[in-house]
């Protein structure tokens, strides 16, 4: 399977072309088509040189509530040595375009396209471009939920090419995914995962369950059913499930269909907001 990783283009549509037609927000699912991500759109950020973002999803009350979303792109001798503004955060990386040295608790690291890392709460850590080219990731925050009886999770790199895809049963190799962390352990409280469909491959039934999710589409193309409307996604684009929202999809296209997936998971359900 040849992998690829769409990053943000970032720019100004031509003046000739029209207002995007695949933009939605809904009661229970948004969809952030790729076009979007304009230089309009993006914002700086407080304790990064050289770098702009755009926020694809943060906490909203009333909607998904758990994490938040952004794809981060850094120029030449740009980066961070102060990323963090909160303490409770953890933290996944996900590598898009160009390469990063990435330093956590004093040890270093060299990211590369389809690099995952994974940085527990009040850990240190800094990112920097110290090449002359861009470099893109996706940056995936959320507040650490302890649980007596257990240590928060260790950094650790690892990446697409490392970590073997799992089967899912039945499906005859079309249907699988990339786990970074081990899915047994309840220390962790989110996942990151990348799955992937070959051209023509499904999920079958309309998912329906309490995990929100960021899904951000790495490559290929697919219709995605969300909440009874079947919506076309690409390469680039980013959709915002809130808790309970159905969904299923189709991979399109003649390439595999493979998406970036944020999940909350291993808890006890709040009983008071």
């Amino acid at each position: 399977m040849t992998k690829s990783y769409y990053a943000p283009k970032g720019g100004l549509p031509a003046q000739g072309g029209r207002a995007q037609d695949r933009a939605t927000f809904t009661t229970a699912y948004a969809v952030i088509p790729r076009g979007v991500l304009t230089d309009i759109t993006h914002s700086l950020l407080p304790g990064w040189d050289k770098t702009h973002a755009w926020v694809l999803a943060r906490p909203l009350s009333g909607f998904a509530e758990t994490f938040a979303q952004l794809a981060v792109e850094i120029a030449p001798g740009g980066g961070t040595v102060a990323p963090e503004p909160d303490a409770a955060a953890q933290a996944g990386l996900f590598m898009l375009a160009g390469k990063l040295k990435f330093v956590v608790d004093g040890t270093a690291h060299n990211l590369a396209p389809g690099a995952y890392a994974y940085i527990p709460p009040g850990a240190q850590w800094s990112l920097l471009n110290e090449n002359d080219t861009s470099a893109s990731l996706m940056w995936i925050r959320k507040h650490y939920e302890p649980i007596a009886g257990h240590d928060a999770p260790a950094a650790f790199v690892t990446s697409d090419a490392e970590t073997a895809p799992r089967v899912m049963p039945e499906t005859d190799g079309k249907w699988a995914t990339t786990r970074f962390n081990d899915p047994a352990d309840i220390a962790h409280d989110m996942h990151i995962n990348i799955v992937s469909l070959l051209p023509g491959a499904n999920i079958p039934f309309a998912e329906t369950h309490v995990m929100e999710h960021g899904l951000y589409v790495l490559q290929g193309k697919g219709i995605y059913l969300l909440n009874g409307d079947w919506v076309e996604v690409e390469a680039g684009d980013f959709m915002w499930l809130r808790a309970f929202c159905p969904q299923a999809c189709y991979a399109t296209g003649d390439e595999p269909f493979r998406y970036l997936l944020y999940k909350d998971v291993n808890r006890h359900a709040a009983l008071k907001l």
